[in-house]
């Protein structure tokens, strides 16, 4: 049994927030952003939940695929922005779902986190345990930013994506890489509560999330290529196989990077920075979504999707649509 996504869906909240709009409130200007990011605005919730925005996604996903919440076998939500430290987002999606029969469990490996929760996915499909699982991606990561600090919060925005994976005795999913270097996770990080029982003496600290660009983008310009090329050569296709590359949407000199490195026309690179920014967990579905309803996926084609980010983490994926 192999298995192939049937449905895609996506949310993000109302609020649109320009680079000019940021402009308004801190030290910054739309050339200065765009220039250095690709992003033009991103989607902020103010009114809206992690779960709300999942739950609309997870609806789109299984409406299109013609799956009843019922039938869910198993629910996986990466992310690493949930409403609650528990219960999960995966649990709480179930319940809004009224999926009753679904195990549901979280990832957090970042922006990696919607590849992971594919090839876990498929590996249960794969070996006869499951066979509809529901997948979602989906951050609001602007409450872990430093509004202060323009140098990240520019770059995040908030949203959620989500597929539904099912059984099919034709190949959808062909071959998945992914790897972790947690040697240099520090380029990325945030901190989570401080312990703060009795015994334990001074104040805790809010923390936000940091990054090291320099050295992200050097870990990404380095590592998606060579991890698309496995995993295509894993596929036993070519680069020159594949129709569509649905890349993690971190910044725009990153992807004209990696298309220059496998030399690969940018055109076959769909970008949503301009409106989105970076989704972490939830920008690949969220694109992968975008690409669908604009009719650009054809029965057939063939599509790497690959994340990147926090962890450090990767991970690719070749399937046919």
């Amino acid at each position: 049994m192999r298995s192939r996504i049937c449905g895609t869906g996506s949310a993000l909240p109302k609020r649109e927030v320009t680079n000019d709009d940021l402009s308004k409130i801190m030290d910054t200007s739309d050339e200065w952003i765009k220039s250095r990011t690709g992003i033009g605005a991103r989607h902020l919730a103010v009114e809206e939940t992690l779960t709300q925005l999942a739950a609309q996604a997870a609806s789109q996903a299984l409406q299109e695929a013609g799956v009843r919440s019922e039938e869910l076998d198993m629910i996986i939500a990466a992310t690493l922005s949930a409403d609650n430290i528990l219960p999960s987002l995966s649990c709480e999606l179930q319940r809004e779902l009224g999926a009753k029969n679904a195990v549901a469990f979280d990832i957090n490996a970042a922006c990696s986190g919607f590849l992971f929760a594919l090839q876990t996915a498929d590996a249960y499909i794969r070996c006869g345990q499951c066979q509809k699982i529901l997948i979602v991606g989906g951050e609001i990561l602007s409450k872990m930013v430093d509004w202060n600090d323009r140098s990240t919060c520019v770059l995040f925005g908030d949203g959620a994506g989500a597929a539904v994976i099912q059984g099919s005795e034709t190949p959808g999913i062909l071959s998945s890489v992914s790897g972790s270097d947690g040697a240099k996770g520090e380029a990325l990080f945030c901190k989570n509560r401080e312990n703060h029982n009795p015994y334990v003496k001074g104040a805790t600290e809010v923390s936000y999330v940091s990054m090291n660009g320099q050295e992200v983008y050097k870990f990404a310009v380095r590592t998606v290529p060579k991890a698309i090329l496995e995993a295509v050569n894993k596929a036993g296709l070519l680069i020159e196989d594949i129709d569509l590359f649905v890349l993690h949407q971190a910044n725009m000199r990153i992807i004209e990077s990696v298309s220059k490195r496998l030399k690969v026309p940018i055109e076959k690179f769909p970008v949503n920075l301009e409106t989105c920014g970076n989704i972490s967990a939830g920008s690949v579905p969220v694109l992968l979504d975008a690409v669908n309803q604009k009719g650009m996926l054809k029965k057939g084609d063939k599509i790497v999707l690959a994340g990147f980010g926090a962890g450090l983490s990767w991970g690719a994926c070749v399937l046919v649509w």
